[in-house]
């Protein structure tokens, strides 16, 4: 048996594009905190109390929000605390991919969020649950994976994924149709 299980959600990328909004790459970064301490030489800003990252539709809170930058200009930030969410508006959509975590990790360079303990991210009426999921804006991938129970018994995850409508069909419920 599995000691993990892992689900690839295509699911998501069949039902429509899931890819951030791009001109959010071009927009400045703004951060609102109680406290910030910024190491230059090592490139790492170290944000904390009611952290909230903007930059365009993006929003990344936090209790505390670490953020390093490589030497190629990309960004890697990391947000702690019970409240820790990120929100990005959907690439020519009126929709948002929102997620909440214990630890959300966002990486610009290879366009990835990873939320970690009691992990989970929705996009318009889907939502994925888990101990840790991946959403992918390049590959437009969503994936979850649990780890095992204190039983030792695999862990699960769990996906709510509604059927996209079907074009010129009703949206009303069944029973509203008669």
């Amino acid at each position: 048996m599995l000691n993990k299980f892992s689900l690839f959600l295509l699911l998501f990328s069949v039902s429509g594009l899931c890819q951030a909004e791009r001109a959010d790459r071009d927009k400045p970064i703004d951060i609102d905190a109680d406290q910030v301490v910024v190491d230059d030489a090592k490139q790492i800003s170290t944000f904390t109390g009611h952290v909230v990252l903007t930059q365009g539709t993006m929003v990344f809170r936090g209790d505390k929000v670490v953020v390093v930058q490589d030497k190629a200009g990309f960004q890697r930030g990391t947000a702690y605390g019970r409240t820790a969410s990120f929100r990005q508006k959907r690439e020519g959509l009126d929709e948002y991919v929102e997620g909440f975590g214990e630890r959300i990790e966002y990486d610009t360079r290879a366009d990835t969020v990873d939320f970690y303990i009691q992990a989970r991210v929705k996009r318009a009426q889907d939502e994925v649950r888990g101990d840790h999921v991946t959403y992918n804006s390049k590959t437009e991938i969503f994936q979850a994976d649990s780890k095992n129970s204190a039983a030792g018994t695999p862990g699960r995850v769990h996906a709510v994924l509604f059927p996209k409508p079907k074009e010129g069909a009703e949206t009303k419920p069944a029973l509203e149709r008669k």
